[in-house]
Order: structure tokens, then sequence, then C-alpha cells
């Protein structure tokens, strides 16, 4: 199951998840040629921050926002990023937040999970409610995909709808939680995770020793590190033993060559070194627990 494979690839290399929001103003001058397409632009760049890395995390996050602002030729970088990542024996996790329903939801899982656009795990929002999760049920049992569910999110904003009052004194995304939990439960690996994840912001110390206990087959992708203000020793909270999780950091690594006046002759070292100081902090922070 892919669950089981990215908690082995937690448990050999980490728990950093490079987030590729690739955008023209990250990249460095000298891969600026005016005679490349954007397509060409975009994929070379991550293509150089994949080589950079793919020996020192266990999967990579690949915004579809940030490609289809370019178009077309945005979007064939899309597909060329993803095949590299699967093509070097890597994991993709395209964030693609969908969260319709029906017929609409079931072709959205086809665009993902098959095609042009295949990858190994993507995202959803429940928010819309628990059937707009359903069509990709199928791919998950029969292909091997997985899925993270957002639950709590780190943007400020999660407060006005995730920590309403349900059922009581009961905050949403609580009820989300156990909601997702029971589906998760039909899909477990050996491990003890389920191929069904959600995405918990790792900005919200307070709450995490909570969430982590109550959804404890869940696997989780933890945004919030880094520029959003997540330290190591916070997002060690989210996980088990060190595994049961992925922390996601996209502009503190992939424009980490722009901190030094070499950065852009040492792009690749520079690149490497902010993943690794990135695991070590995470490491440091989950050994104090």
């Amino acid at each position: 199951m892919i669950i089981d494979r990215l908690y082995g690839e937690v448990k050999n290399k980490g728990n950093v998840c490079v987030g590729l929001d690739t955008c023209l103003d990250y990249v460095p001058d000298n891969m600026m040629d005016r005679n490349a397409s954007v397509e060409d632009i975009l994929f070379e760049f991550n293509k150089r921050v994949i080589d950079a890395t793919i020996d020192i995390v266990p999967c990579y996050k690949v915004q579809i926002a940030f490609y289809e602002a370019y178009g077309l030729k945005g979007m064939s970088a899309y597909k060329k990023t993803l095949e590299y990542i699967r093509n070097n024996g890597s994991i993709v996790i395209a964030d693609i937040k969908r969260g319709d329903i029906s017929s609409t939801a079931q072709m959205y899982a086809k665009a993902h999970f098959e095609g042009d656009f295949e990858s190994d795990i993507i995202t959803l929002n429940p928010y819309m409610g628990f059937d707009s999760i359903i069509p990709y049920l199928d791919y998950v049992e029969k292909k091997d995909k997985g899925l993270f569910i957002l639950l709590r999110t780190s943007n400020g904003g999660a407060k006005d709808i995730q920590y309403l009052n349900v059922n009581g004194n009961e905050k949403l995304y609580n009820h989300v939680g156990d909601k997702l939990k029971e589906i998760a439960l039909k899909y477990m690996g050996r491990c003890g995770y389920s191929s069904i994840g959600a995405v918990v912001g790792g900005t919200h110390l307070e709450e995490a020793e909570e969430i982590r206990n109550r959804l404890d087959n869940m696997f989780f992708l933890i945004p919030g590190y880094g520029a959003q203000g997540g330290k190591g020793s916070d997002v060690a909270h989210y996980l088990k033993n060190g595994n049961g999780g992925v922390v996601n950091s996209s502009r503190g690594i992939i424009t980490a060559y722009k901190k030094y006046e070499d950065g852009i002759e040492k792009f690749d070292e520079y690149i490497r070194k902010a993943a690794l100081n990135m695991k070590e902090d995470i490491s440091s922070g989950s050994k104090v627990l």
C-alpha cells in the first residue's frame, strides 16, 4: 500500500516533504534562458531541486495552482515534474484540494490518479460533505493511491469554520476527524496507518496532543513549518516515535539559495543544506518529546 511505502520512506529519510510551489520569481537568473519556454524553465528548476534532495527526503508536494497560473506550458511542466519524481522512485503528493461531489469528483479522481497528471496521493477538502470523498475510494482500494484530507489547517481563517462548536462544545474539526477516522479504518496498511490521512497545520501546539491521540491511525501531512511560524519542536508533537507524518516546506527550501551571496553558483548545495537542516530540526524536536 502507498502508506506503507510512505512510512518506510519516512523511517529511512526523515519527515521533510519538499513543496514544489514553483514560480518564475523563484528561479535564479542563470536558469532564465530567454530562448527557453516557461515549461522548460519551471521543470529544469524542479529537476535541480529534486536531484539535490531525492536521497534525503521521503516525498514531494506539488501545488497545482503554481502551474495552472502559467497555462498549458505550466501544466506541461507540472506533468513532467510528477513523472520525474515517480520515475525516480519517490512519492508525489498532488496538492489539488478538490472538494466537489458525484460525477465531478469522479472526473477529478480520474484526472489525478490516471493519465497525464497521475500522482500517488492527492489532497481533498471535505467541508462540502463526506460524499465528496467517496468517488476517490475505489482508487485507494484498487489502485494503491492515497488521500490527505483537510482537517485543521494552519491559516488564520481556519477559525472561521473549522473551530465552530457542534454537538455541544465539540470543535467542528474534531467532528470531521472522527468521521474521517471511521473511513480510514477500512484502508489500513501493515505500518498501522491508513492510506487516508489528514492535513493538520503544525502551528497550533496547544491542540497537537489531542489531535494526534484522537487520530492515532491517520498519517498527517503537516504544513506550517518555517515561513508560517512552525518549528521542529512544534511539528514533532504531531508525530509518533518520529513517524506518522511528513512536514511540508516550500519556500524555505526551494528559495534557500537566495540567502547567500554565492547562492546562484551553489544552488544545489544550499537547497540540499536547507532540507538537511529542516530534517535535523524536526528530528531534534522529536527526541525531546
